[in-house]
């Protein structure tokens, strides 16, 4: 079964035509990685999906239309994002910044699920969140997209601009919400979509040129061809 299916979606900003005709599904209970080179439209479609521009086209979570609804109405419709930047409240504690996100203070279960797989900011709690490296900002940023229960995630570019280490330490941190939710995940590190990833979309100016298994990003020619990398790295 497919949590969420776009069909035909386009985008125009100003003069730009920047999604033509996207088409994909998301399969429920797994990772999906949307791939393609800077500027083809990635983060353009997940901001679509939310709303946050205005699309033509089709957006189904779960069989249910979400074109043309409000964002705050999709986000309540169960689908959670995770911006490129964080954009996490630096003033706030690691606390409130989750406390905000929250929208039933009484599910303790899912409270409970976000510090068993963030352990490290629970320790932080009282921390504000501008004091913490860039990996545990992404971490924030995650863990305050999991505090409810959601249909699916959408996270963009999480290891931008990290540095090796913390890099690693949010891999780890993906690697487990893997195991919790269905995700879209826009990321151009490929080692970590071969571990995690059960399926790939690859864009190229606005379109979907190939949807399949991330096997293919061990042919290192195949890798050159549709994302302008070699050997299957970044």
């Amino acid at each position: 079964m497919n949590t969420l299916s776009v069909k035909d979606l386009h985008v125009k900003i100003n003069e730009s035509h920047i999604l033509q005709g996207v088409t994909f599904e998301v399969p429920e209970h797994s990772v999906t990685a949307l791939l393609g080179r800077n500027g083809v439209g990635k983060s353009t479609t997940l901001k679509a999906i939310l709303g946050l521009y205005p699309s033509e086209g089709s957006i189904e979570l779960n069989g249910q239309s979400l074109s043309g609804k409000l964002t705050y109405k999709i986000a309540q419709a169960g689908i959670a994002y995770v911006p490129e930047d964080r954009e996490i409240f630096a003033s706030l504690t690691v606390r409130e910044n989750l406390l905000l996100a929250t929208r039933n203070e009484s599910n303790l279960q899912r409270q409970q699920m976000v510090n068993e797989l963030f352990p490290e900011l629970v320790s932080r709690s009282a921390q504000r969140a501008g004091t913490l490296s860039g990996g545990q900002q992404q971490m924030v940023a995650i863990a305050r997209a999991l505090v409810n229960k959601n249909e699916i995630l959408l996270i963009d570019e999480p290891t931008k601009g990290l540095a090796p280490k913390l890099v690693t330490e949010v891999a780890d941190a993906l690697g487990r919400v893997a195991g919790e939710t269905t995700m879209l995940l826009v990321e151009q590190n490929l080692p970590l979509v071969k571990r995690i990833a059960q399926h790939i979309i690859v864009m190229d100016q606005g379109r979907i040129v190939f949807q399949g298994s991330p096997e293919f990003l061990h042919d290192g020619e195949w890798v050159h061809t549709m994302l302008g990398v070699s050997g299957g790295h970044k």
